[in-house]
């Protein structure tokens, strides 16, 4: 079962999946792959919809109630589940008790390493913030060995004051980059001015990051991972039933593109470049070698120039200043457009109907949708027949650290035993 998709518990009978793990495993083995598929569906089932009960878990996956509470108790004893009050009801019968992820026992760590900022997130199996640090700086042309070094020492303190009563499944790295398949290897980051980096390696040398595993990410990516969660949960549905394109504005553009809960990535992992989509082809060089990108229109640095503003004036400061005609209400109208070229370009070649904006872009949205609305209308063939929403994240600020996290977490939820077995 791939996550998203509709799945069944199966207390000794096999599903697709596991017949074909029967057919090459026999016993032991057979029956440890049926425990780690049940034991993953009952945790997601918890996880996405708490609070719940032994009951409903065994309703809505079509199993007994002494085959759920098996289960359950399982991962009770784990300390991956909370078992919480009675469930207030009216009428005959024994109330079930309540079942919720369990809080503050195992966390997903977060890292982010962005233009402006690095910053380090603790999140629970409830989705709960535990512990934060962030760093501003400037980390354009950044050299990476300081850059990742500074990540390490601003997650020291988080690690040293989980240890003992909170478990740390792992380490997730959100960076505003291409990355090579299959490695912890950073391709090409333009506005960090990266090139070929083992981030991975470069953070495993440093104690705090040791002793579990450590994971890398796009930034963009990894917020759009934040955002199905919080929109399923926002809308009372599960997470096949979302499907978006993703924009976050920052310094850069980043995208990604989300169909049925499950993120597109391509054959290279690489798909959602969005902010080196061409708005045109004659205009100015963007830091990835092209011209005219998406991100020399409608990119924070482009915007707050725009606007006559520093580059690091606080977004309030924009909209206040956008409030009345001017040079940021302009700039603001420019970029709204450019972003509208390239969603309706986008939404040409991949069929979704709604879309997503992220980062600052969810800030300024109103300043934005206009202008987005308006672009889309034009150029994208199907909108007459089948409009297209645009709107706000949910997920709010910090998504692709919140991401990164998640990233983690979804590692213990697949595989329950081995976490189960490891601790």
């Amino acid at each position: 079962m791939t996550r998203g998709q509709p799945g069944r518990v199966v207390p000794g009978v096999r599903s697709g999946r596991l017949d074909r793990v029967g057919r090459t495993a026999r016993g032991g083995a057979q029956q440890a792959s049926l425990r780690e598929h049940n034991l993953s569906l009952v945790l997601r089932a918890i996880v996405e919809a708490a609070p719940t009960t032994r009951a409903r878990l065994a309703s809505g996956l079509g199993v007994t109630r002494a085959t759920a509470s098996d289960l359950v108790d399982r991962l009770i004893d784990a300390r991956l589940v909370d078992e919480l009050t009675p469930e207030l009801r009216s009428g005959a019968g024994r109330p079930g008790m309540l079942l919720a992820p369990a809080a503050r026992t195992v966390v997903g760590l977060g890292l982010e390493v962005q233009v402006d900022h690095l910053a380090v997130r603790a999140t629970d199996l409830t989705g709960a913030l535990v512990a934060e640090a962030r760093r501003d700086g400037d980390f354009r042309a950044s050299t990476p060995a300081t850059v990742l070094r500074q990540v390490a020492r601003l997650a020291a303190p988080i690690v040293e004051g989980l240890s003992g009563s909170v478990a740390i499944a792992g380490a997730c790295v959100s960076v505003p980059a291409l990355l090579r398949h299959g490695s912890g290897v950073v391709q090409l980051a333009p506005n960090l001015g990266w090139h070929d980096v083992d981030v991975l390696g470069e953070l495993a040398r440093h104690a705090a990051l040791q002793g579990f595993p450590l994971m890398l990410g796009n930034d963009a990516d990894l917020a759009s991972r934040a955002e199905v969660q919080a929109r399923a949960a926002a809308e009372r549905t599960s997470r096949d039933a979302q499907s978006f394109l993703y924009l976050a504005g920052e310094v850069g553009i980043g995208g990604a593109i989300v169909i049925a809960g499950e993120l597109a990535r391509g054959q290279h992992g690489w798909s959602g470049e969005i902010g080196h989509a061409v708005i045109d082809r004659d205009g100015p060089p963007c830091g990835c070698g092209a011209h005219g990108c998406l991100e020399q229109y409608a990119g924070c640095d482009v915007v707050m120039r725009g606007a006559g503003l520093p580059l690091d004036t606080p977004v309030e400061a924009l909209l206040e200043a956008a409030s009345r005609p001017g040079q940021a209400r302009a700039a603001l109208e420019s970029a709204a457009d450019a972003i509208g070229v390239a969603v309706a370009t986008t939404l040409n070649l991949v069929d979704v109907g709604r879309v997503v904006l992220g980062g600052i872009y969810a800030r300024l949205f109103e300043h934005l949708k206009e202008g987005i609305l308006t672009q889309v209308g034009e150029r994208v063939l199907a909108a007459r027949w089948s409009p297209v929403e645009i709107g706000p994240a949910t997920a709010g600020p910090g998504a692709s650290l919140a991401g990164a996290g998640l990233r983690v977490l979804d590692d213990v939820v697949a595989h329950p035993s081995e976490w189960i077995a490891g601790h």
